[in-house]
């Protein structure tokens, strides 16, 4: 596996960790589970991390030097995949490994491993997360780099396949970059169901110190005008009845300090400062109580293609508000888990979220709905035997085309 740009052992809440990481840990610690080997790439952004790191039997961590060892924007990155597949062959060179196929992720990831499935022969399937004309369809104010859309646009027609974590990134997929069905992979995202479960509402408050008469608003992610965060704020102000309604807000790093300072500014002039919390990032485990103590977890993107916090807050047992976007309208289901939101606006965020936080028997019968649809395939171990089974199709491929090619010959 290639991650170029984010470690998926580093710590979630950043400007570059989130959904993607923790996709990339699960599937790689289940697939060893499974018995398949699993190296995966990352760029070294610190002197001090060791070079290889199994975090679990089977599956393990490579730290390939490109660029300077410390932190480089992710704009900056297309610089260095060439460095990055170079320092991935010299250490499968060392090692004397051969690989079966390389699984991308992100565009950058994609960009060196394209160079990396030619020279070793072996199949290349990616996963993008996102797509640069994606996200600037969902907002017009988004700014892609050429380099990152011309790379996607050749990419898409080269892989070998393309894994989609919704039938809705697949359509999307075949409408702005005419990818053939076939060619994608639908496989979703998944959840820890052990560790995001239903739990005690009043302990996990106590042990967050969060009021036992506060309504929790939840929401967690990156910290980015793309998120919508401003959307949920001013839905504060547009509820009848905002008495004890707290929104807490988690992740950001400091390089979110401008956006924050900016949804601060947006709540000062809606005049709901006292209600708004911007906790910056926490610890992966220590969400497991933040989600139980909420009333409400809220996802107001302009874009998501999948929506992680969406799935956790669900197999937590807690109801959804969501934008009508991307992956949530697939994983949200209006009515029996939580609510999408057409409209990209606060009105409809707060009337929807003031049904839930006024009537408990409603809360809590579309909290047991979500956590019900969470268990229908939606566990890491049933993603990553679907990401096997693909492994094992495209190596069938690759070896049957090498046999008509020497029968051929």
């Amino acid at each position: 596996m290639l991650s170029l740009h984010t470690s998926p052992l580093a710590p979630l809440g950043g400007r570059e960790t989130g959904g993607m990481n923790v996709y990339v840990r699960e599937v790689a610690r289940e697939l060893g589970a499974l018995g398949i080997l699993v190296d995966i790439f990352t760029r070294r952004a610190s002197p001090d991390l060791p070079e290889v790191e199994e975090f679990t039997p089977g599956a393990r961590v490579i730290q390939v030097v490109a660029g300077p060892p410390a932190r480089v924007e992710k704009e900056e990155m297309a610089a260095l995949t060439e460095a990055f597949a170079e320092g991935v062959e010299a250490f499968r060179a060392a090692e004397g490994v051969t690989y079966d196929l390389i699984h991308s992720h992100y565009w950058l990831s994609a960009a060196a491993g394209e160079r990396l499935a030619a020279q070793w022969g072996i199949p290349h399937a990616a996963m993008f997360h996102t797509l640069g004309d994606v996200k600037l369809r969902a907002r017009a104010s988004e700014h892609e780099r050429p380099d990152r859309l011309e790379t996607e646009r050749r990419l898409v027609h080269t892989l070998d396949r393309i894994v989609a974590a919704t039938e809705h990134e697949r359509r999307l997929l075949q409408q702005i970059y005419r990818v053939p069905a076939q060619r994608v992979a639908v496989i979703p995202l998944g959840v820890d169901l052990a560790k995001f479960a239903p739990g005690d509402r009043a302990a996990a408050r106590a042990r967050l110190g969060i009021p036992a008469d506060e309504r929790v608003l939840l929401a967690i992610g990156r910290i980015e005008p793309l998120k919508g965060l401003d959307i949920l704020i001013r839905s504060l102000a547009e509820m009848s009845d905002r008495e004890h309604v707290v929104l807490y807000v988690i992740g950001g790093d400091e390089r979110a300090t401008p956006e924050v300072d900016r949804l601060k500014a947006v709540a000062a002039q809606v005049g709901v400062t006292d209600a708004v919390r911007f906790l910056g990032p926490r610890p992966h485990e220590v969400l497991v109580d933040f989600y139980t103590a909420a009333d409400v977890v809220a996802v107001p993107s302009f874009y998501e293609s999948f929506g992680l916090v969406a799935v956790e807050a669900m197999a937590s047992g807690v109801p959804v508000v969501a934008s009508r976007v991307g992956g949530l309208a697939s994983t949200v289901v209006d009515g029996r888990t939580g609510y999408l939101i057409p409209w990209r606006c606060p009105t409809p965020f707060a009337e929807k979220i003031e049904t839930l936080l006024h009537n408990e028997e409603l809360r809590l019968a579309l909290g047991a709905g979500a956590r019900q649809r969470m268990e229908q395939g939606y566990a890491w171990s049933a993603v990553a035997r679907a990401v096997a089974r693909l492994y094992e199709e495209l190596v069938a491929e690759r070896a049957g085309a090498g046999t008509q090619a020497a029968a051929a010959s």
